[in-house]
């Protein structure tokens, strides 16, 4: 009777830890995000801003971890190539996951069809900006000269596949001058650089990466591509106003992981990305470096899955016919 009271006991106490340890669920551990850029851009930054938030709701550290190359796919194919237990994520942009078929014909992942939407974490506008000096008074003036003398004009662009390479392809696709002489940097920092110096002409960029410099009058801000004013730079005028309404793009990052993760874990990393964009601390910081708050569908695994189709859908021939400059 005594070892059947003590096997009793025993079994019980076994039970009770394996419901514990049912009853604690997703996450048990830190989760990694990869950022598929060096640390200090303006991915890096979303990602650390919304980061932070969602480890508060999630009671687990989110890890940031920095995998540059190949215009950021290298980083979300480590990702998305992860198991999928929900602890391995990426905070990819326009780039990455709209653009990157197109660019990257050789691509190893689909996102499309071969990765979990998370959550669009906050839209980023994208502003046609200029060195200082550059004899021009305004956007119209500029695409007249451009138009008249493209091999007089220096584009800098972070790299192949970045969110200023596809915008400003884009942007050269409408203008009919898809050869102007494109410079490519290792990243936005170096390429901002330059454009302050004068070594180059323009670039187009995410407001996170440039609005600092256009208040400081150190480069020149031709227009927003966007139906709205930017409240971060409202003096700057929509590409509508100035005259080229068919330019209309806007960067954007959002939350991804492998293909079949388990539904508690992408419910409760949707909730978090939620949370995080609800509170005011973190909007007011991502509204100061003029990031466009997600709306409530958006932020959904099914509004951002269709997003990123419908901007590879507008990009794809584009960037398809564009020469790899």
């Amino acid at each position: 009777m005594k070892k059947l009271i003590i096997g009793l006991a025993t079994a019980a106490a076994a039970l009770g830890l394996a419901a514990g340890a049912q009853a604690q669920g997703y996450p048990t551990k830190p989760i990694t995000m990869i950022v598929p850029f060096a640390a200090g851009g303006p991915t890096d930054i979303i990602a650390r801003i919304v980061g932070d938030n969602m480890s508060k709701t999630l009671g687990q550290q989110i890890v940031i971890e920095n995998v540059a190359g190949a215009g950021g796919t290298t980083g979300i194919t480590r990702a998305l190539t992860a198991a999928p237990d929900g602890y391995t994520i990426a905070m990819g942009h326009l780039g990455t996951f709209s653009a990157a078929p197109a660019t990257y014909p050789g691509l190893k992942y689909d996102p499309i069809n071969g990765m979990q939407a998370i959550g669009l974490a906050g839209g980023t506008p994208i502003l046609i900006v200029a060195r200082k000096n550059l004899e021009v008074p305004d956007l119209k003036a500029f695409i007249a000269a451009v138009k008249a003398n493209p091999d007089k004009f220096n584009e800098a662009h972070a790299g192949l596949g970045s969110v200023s390479w596809t915008t400003c392809t884009l942007f050269k696709g409408i203008l009919g001058v898809p050869r102007i002489n494109a410079v490519a940097y290792r990243g936005t920092g170096p390429a901002l650089n330059d454009l302050v110096s004068g070594q180059v002409d323009f670039m187009c960029d995410q407001i996170v990466s440039v609005a600092e410099q256009v208040r400081a009058n150190t480069i020149r801000a031709f227009a927003v591509a966007s139906a709205q004013r930017s409240p971060a730079l409202p003096d700057v005028p929509t590409t509508k106003e100035a005259g080229l309404p068919e330019f209309q793009i806007e960067a954007w990052n959002g939350l991804a992981g492998p293909k079949g993760m388990p539904k508690e874990a992408l419910d409760k990393l949707v909730d978090a990305l939620d949370k995080a964009l609800n509170d005011e601390g973190t909007k007011k910081r991502l509204l100061d470096l003029g990031t466009v708050l997600p709306t409530a569908e958006e932020r959904t695994p099914a509004g951002f899955a269709a997003l990123i189709k419908r901007d590879a859908e507008k990009l794809t021939p584009a960037l398809s016919a564009a020469p790899k400059q």
